[in-house]
């Protein structure tokens, strides 16, 4: 079994109404390759950075059997950095600073020794980046899931409806449910979004879990402390898939209902 996890790994700075950072590890990327090192190894990461990020942050992920031969360093660049401030219910936020930089060029390259993977998870990335990476794979892998957004849908709708056609399931919060299918009901614009191509879709609702829906729907209640970072909505629910599809004889959806 492998894992390959495509997405950001950054600097965050987050403000939340229990407490507030300046910047630390981010990305989901980062997230979904930690997350997923709780329950299997050979997890493999492509992503970016710049000179500016830490080597002890590289440490982390080699300390959780993660491989990072597939992040590019470059010199005398900066790392992406995303500052956002969460509400109350945790799934809302504003957007404060982002600063693309090294990111705004990413051109991601998937080593030869990472193209066998079996499981393929996008973090939130241009359309274009992850169907690139999907068409660099010599061999479809057994499930693909990808996270979007609200901006992509507003910046260039084609080419994301273009690329969830390619994937077994697609991640996206109840906001951006509704915009994609113009439905206010998530059961109606889940069953609309279906109809563009994943297989799953799973619908994060912030401090009140997730909904997984085929052509069933599943309620994923996550209750927990409120902590300072209990705000990674994204990394939890794919934590939850992976665990879902790669432990022994959790080969599908169902096994959970």
């Amino acid at each position: 079994m492998s894992l390959l996890v495509v997405g950001s790994v950054a600097f965050d700075a987050i403000e939340t109404p229990f407490g507030k950072t300046d910047r630390i590890l981010g990305g989901a990327g980062t997230f979904i390759s930690l997350a997923a090192s709780n329950f299997t190894r050979n997890i493999n990461v492509v992503s970016v950075v710049g000179s500016d990020f830490p080597d002890s942050y590289l440490e982390l992920f080699k300390s959780h059997g993660i491989n990072i031969d597939g992040i590019q360093v470059i010199e005398g660049g900066k790392s992406f950095f995303w500052s956002g401030k969460y509400h109350n219910d945790m799934n809302t936020r504003d957007t404060l600073v982002t600063e693309l930089n090294v990111l705004a060029d990413f051109n991601p390259v998937v080593p030869e020794k990472y193209k066998d993977c079996k499981y393929l998870m996008l973090g939130n990335l241009t359309p274009a980046i992850q169907r690139q990476v999907i068409e660099q794979l010599p061999v479809r892998p057994k499930l693909i899931a990808m996270d979007t957004m609200n901006y992509w849908m507003n910046s260039c709708w084609d080419d994301l409806m273009e690329v969830i056609k390619m994937v077994d399931v697609l991640i996206i919060n109840d906001e951006e449910a509704r915009q994609m299918s113009n439905e206010y009901s998530l059961v109606r614009a889940a069953q609309k979004i279906l109809t563009f191509g994943p297989k799953y879709l799973i619908i994060k609702k912030g401090e009140h879990g997730a909904l997984l829906f085929d052509a069933t729907m599943f309620s994923l209640p996550l209750p927990c402390r409120l902590r300072m970072f209990s705000i990674q909505p994204v990394p939890v629910i794919l934590l939850q898939v992976v665990s879902w599809v790669i432990l022994p004889k959790r080969i599908t959806f169902h096994s959970i209902i």
